[in-house]
């Protein structure tokens, strides 16, 4: 097989295949990572696993296919989301809010 040079020689299919791989594989890395808290990546990146959830709800009822917050978080989380809450979430400290306040996006 050969290698395309650049991304314009991507088939529509390997471009989604790719895409799919690597949204798997930060899904992954989020759930390995549980270490670091939603409000931090809301700090440091501007979107959180419940940003990604919410991405994923909103691909799929544009394709027409109805999924819930509820599922679209598990799908993301790899477990319902107060069981994610219980086991990993801890409470923001004080700078974590404070810095909230000041990145979070104006959608929010």
């Amino acid at each position: 097989m050969t290698e395309p040079s650049h991304i314009g020689e991507l088939t529509q299919q390997q471009q989604t295949e790719f895409e799919a791989a690597a949204f798997r594989r930060l899904l992954g890395h989020l759930r390995e990572r549980t270490d670091v808290q939603n409000i931090d990546l809301m700090n440091l990146a501007g979107f959180c696993r419940n940003c990604l959830s919410n991405w994923y709800q909103e691909a799929a009822g544009q394709a027409g296919v109805e999924i819930s917050k509820d599922d679209s978080r598990r799908i993301v989380y790899g477990m319902s989301y107060d069981e994610w809450r219980n086991l990993h979430q801890s409470d923001a400290s004080d700078a974590q809010k404070a810095a909230f306040e000041v990145n979070k996006p104006a959608h929010g």
